[in-house]
């Protein structure tokens, strides 16, 4: 089956996944980490791209971003593959691919979608920093230190009218996951670079740029007056 193009537009919030090719390592030391998000940073502001959350792993990096063009994922994500690979094979004395092919991401709804996935990406961080999280920008969010590189999506800022609240309330937030229904979903439009949100933004996207929004039902479609 072809493949579908990928889902991109301006103002829309993507959740972004690159893994290391064959799930091997991304980093190994923290002067790796400190390059590959310092090559993000400056690929993000290159490319028209406002970042939101990152979390890097030794084998995979998942970010919140939105472009301001509908290629503006693509072009950061194309500069960060070329210019940190490099650095790294360089470094390490290697050759071949670095990246599990192409990155993933989905299209976030803004509103609730886009709070869950910014909590999701923040948790996941902060589950797993006893399990090889490299780096992660909860402390931006959680009272620790913020990152100058990161602007916060508007609905983390309707959280509170102080810092103190936003990131009171935001701690709660962490401590209390939507679910697993809704975490699976999420992980699903992420994967299979899909999106994520309500049935009217799914509808909206599919016919705005002619292609679904999200997998099709499996099954035969049901027949007019067959019952659901």
């Amino acid at each position: 089956m072809a493949r579908l193009p990928r889902l991109s537009l301006p103002g829309v919030v993507h959740y972004v996944l690159q893994r290391g090719h064959n799930h091997g390592a991304i980093t190994h030391d923290t002067d790796d980490s400190d390059r590959l998000l310092q090559t993000l940073r400056e690929a993000a502001l290159g490319s028209g791209v406002v970042l939101h959350a990152f979390a890097l792993t030794a084998t995979e990096l998942r970010v919140l971003a939105t472009p301001d063009s509908a290629t503006g994922i693509s072009r950061m994500m194309q500069a960060l593959g070329r210019r940190y690979a490099a650095a790294f094979n360089r470094r390490h004395g290697r050759r071949g691919a670095l990246w599990e092919g192409r990155f993933r991401s989905a299209l976030i709804e803004a509103g609730e979608p886009t709070l869950q996935a910014l909590c999701q990406l923040d948790a996941a961080a902060a589950a797993d920093m006893a399990d090889g999280v490299e780096r992660s920008s909860l402390p931006h969010r959680t009272g620790g230190r913020r990152d100058a590189a990161l602007i916060d999506p508007p609905e983390y800022w309707h959280l509170g009218n102080t810092p103190f609240d936003r990131e009171s309330r935001y701690r709660q937030l962490l401590a209390e996951p939507p679910g697993a229904a809704a975490d699976s979903a999420l992980r699903r439009a992420v994967e299979g670079a899909w999106a994520y949100g309500s049935l009217a933004f799914l509808q909206g996207l599919a016919a705005d740029t002619d292609r679904p929004a999200a997998p099709r039902p499996r099954g035969r479609p049901r027949r007019a007056g067959q019952p659901g």
